[in-house]
């Protein structure tokens, strides 16, 4: 078993971003997409070109969330006073 990292998936809309698991779960029915803190998962580092493969297929994209959700949190709040969003 490998290290485990975090993801996000990111859809063209909703229904895309549920076809990408409907997929994952076809094509690899023994790898599990672990749900993590919202809105990432956790999932096998040597996973990622197969995830990102699916993910074309179905209009979405990976993306390699943070380590630590509390930087992201931190970094938000700062750029918000400033017209970020």
């Amino acid at each position: 078993m490998g290290r485990q990292i975090r993801i996000e998936i990111h859809g063209r809309d909703e229904f895309w971003a549920r076809a990408f698991h409907v997929e994952w779960e076809h094509q690899f029915p023994g790898r599990k997409v672990e749900a993590g803190p919202s809105p990432s998962f956790l999932v096998e580092d040597e996973w990622l070109g197969d995830l990102e493969r699916v993910a074309a297929q179905c209009y979405c994209k990976v993306v390699r969330a943070p380590d630590d959700l509390h930087r992201r949190t931190w970094m938000k709040a700062l750029i918000q006073p400033f017209g970020g969003n």
